[in-house]
């Protein structure tokens, strides 16, 4: 092996090995920011006509859920859950596009697998 712990023919380039680790440093510091203010974003969506509303936030947490009283029938439960299932649904999947678009700006439209 060479000086410096590489098989001969490895030259890391020191200094453009450097300026990779300052970018990917950048590239973290930027993607945290950015999932913080995804915590304070928020997405809404609604269905039935708006009688189930669902706000969710850029992490996936879900933020309220209102439903308007004529969506309450005691003889047909089933409607209502379906509806709020949908709601969250739509939100959950709204708030995945927010995350994926807030990403790839950083990321500069770059795939990194497991990061959303």
């Amino acid at each position: 092996m060479a000086r410096g712990g590489f098989p001969r023919g490895m030259n890391m380039g020191g200094g453009n090995m450097q300026g990779m680790i300052r970018q990917a440093q950048k590239m973290q510091e930027e993607m945290l920011k950015a999932q913080e203010e995804l915590g304070e974003k928020t997405v809404e969506a609604s269905v039935g006509g708006g009688v189930v509303t669902v706000v969710a936030n850029g992490k996936k947490e879900l933020v309220s859920i209102n439903i308007k009283p004529e969506a309450v029938d005691p003889d047909d439960v089933e409607m209502l859950q379906d509806l709020i299932v949908s709601a969250v649904n739509e939100a959950m999947r709204k708030a995945d596009e927010m995350a994926t678009s807030s990403m790839s700006r950083i990321t500069g439209g770059m795939s990194i697998p497991g990061l959303f």
